[in-house]
């Protein structure tokens, strides 16, 4: 059985480190916050339909602050609905209840949450990037998160769930990568419980919860440890959070889904729509007159089913232009790069300096891939099932930048990894130099009992 190391920190390294967070969230609170105040005014009058301040989200916010209930995620009144997940919404009414259905001040007031709780996220990226790079990676990567251009963007300048997911799924990732270490059913049961929480923000992180459990499985089983009750108290944590709202659906909607019922209006809209963009805005309702009036006269169940029809006939149909359009919802969204065509140019939606960017963070995370599955395996696989499952469902259906926010702390701390020099430092007799790169806290197992050698990073002062 593999042996472990006990953690070696110096006082300096306490210190500092004891400081260093909430420094790093103020400075990151501080920036987003000045975002805000030079863009709330805009995005509360940017339309009439106010598509700017949640969409569908913020409509059903609307019907609840309005006490018609969780209803109508269009402009028009139409009845209960399944199309929103729940957490942000209910957070999203609060601040139109107190002041004021699409005001500016409720502009302000959201898009200050939003960058509170984006800010927060750099608490579990330092503790996440703690265990994988060590001490000095986690300073980093923490930091680089409060000037991240991608998180200040979604936080201080849209009104969604970005901000809440990000900080919900990474605080459950942090958990992931310690839970094989915790005997404890009431560990695993808490783990559920948040993730659970977390899916009724966005359900798309209930793609990843199989793997990251397997993953926290092998390495308990690796151990000898009872693993099996583990993971079903888990699984049965995270279904017993989004069951009252299956629930809540089916009756008031007629539809069984665990949280929210629009995923195949998604895919209709990204394979059957309009195409010339990563997400077509012709198919749906709040963009055009004949869908609204179909949504209106059909009601929301017989209206989706009708898209589940009718993209699942198109695909049966048009195989290869399938794959290819889910090829190039990929690229994009890795790249932020979609079409150089004069069309879709003069739509004034291509970004050069985005794509430049986005593509960097992409190569350096491959690179950060690479690195990990060479010197500890065992401490990339979570993350390599974070990029690599997430965005599946995505590259099917339809895909903006935005939906990259719950993995984008995962991916900046990939980048870190491919940015920075790592090093193997041989643990049996390591140097006083060597113990200044070792993290406080080590939970990377070896691969085999060929052990000694600790993954951390060669950052310096």
């Amino acid at each position: 059985m593999a042996t472990r190391t006990a953690p070696i920190a110096y006082p300096q390294q306490l210190e500092v480190s004891r400081w260093l967070v909430p420094f790093v969230f103020l400075v990151a609170f501080a920036v987003r916050l000045a975002v805000v105040f030079y863009l709330f005014r805009g995005i509360a009058g940017s339309d009439m339909h106010f598509q700017h301040l949640g969409g569908e989200v913020g409509n059903v916010a609307r019907s609840l602050a309005s006490g018609r209930g969780f209803s109508s995620p269009f402009s028009p009144w139409s009845g209960h609905t399944a199309m929103a997940p729940p957490l942000y919404t209910f957070l999203l009414a609060g601040v139109f209840w107190l002041f004021g259905i699409y005001s500016s001040t409720s502009a302000f007031a959201i898009l200050s949450i939003n960058s509170l709780l984006s800010a927060l996220t750099c608490i579990p990226i330092y503790f996440g990037a703690k265990h994988s790079l060590g001490m000095r990676g986690a300073r980093v990567a923490a930091s680089a998160w409060a000037f991240y251009p991608l998180s200040i963007y979604f936080s201080a300048g849209h009104v969604g769930d970005y901000s809440l997911t990000a900080l919900l799924f990474t605080t459950c990732f942090c958990i992931a990568q310690r839970i094989h270490n915790a005997p404890n059913p009431a560990a695993w049961m808490g783990w559920g419980l948040l993730y659970g929480l977390t899916a009724l923000s966005n359900p798309a992180v209930l793609s990843v919860l199989p793997f990251l459990i397997a993953i926290a499985l092998w390495k308990m089983h690796r151990y000898g440890s009872l693993w099996l009750l583990n993971g079903a108290l888990t699984l049965a944590a995270a279904a017993a959070v989004i069951a009252p709202w299956t629930i809540r659906n089916y009756l008031a909607v007629g539809t069984f889904c665990p949280v929210q019922d629009n995923s195949w209006q998604g895919f209709y809209a990204g394979n059957f729509g309009d195409s010339s963009g990563p997400d077509p805005a012709s198919a749906s309702p709040a963009s055009n007159p004949v869908e609204m009036q179909a949504f209106l006269q059909m009601g929301e169940p017989a209206y989706l089913a009708q898209k589940h029809t009718l993209a699942a006939e198109w695909v049966r149909r048009h195989p290869f232009s399938f794959a290819s359009a889910a090829l190039r919802r990929a690229v994009y969204f890795w790249s932020g790069f979609w079409s150089f065509s004069r069309d879709y140019m003069q739509r004034g939606t291509v970004n050069i300096s985005g794509i430049v960017f986005v593509g960097s963070i992409t190569l350096l995370m491959l690179r950060g891939i690479r690195r990990f599955s060479r010197m500890n395996p065992s401490a990339g696989l979570p993350y390599l099932a974070l990029v690599g499952v997430f965005p599946v469902a995505y590259y099917f259906s339809h895909s903006i930048i935005g939906f990259r926010q719950p993995i984008e702390p995962a991916i900046l701390v990939l980048a870190i990894a491919g940015l920075f020099p790592l090093r193997q430092v041989h643990s049996g007799y390591p140097t006083p130099r060597d113990h200044q790169w070792i993290g406080e806290e080590r939970a990377l197992e070896p691969e085999s009992p060929m052990e000694g050698y600790l993954f951390v990073d060669a950052l310096r002062y």
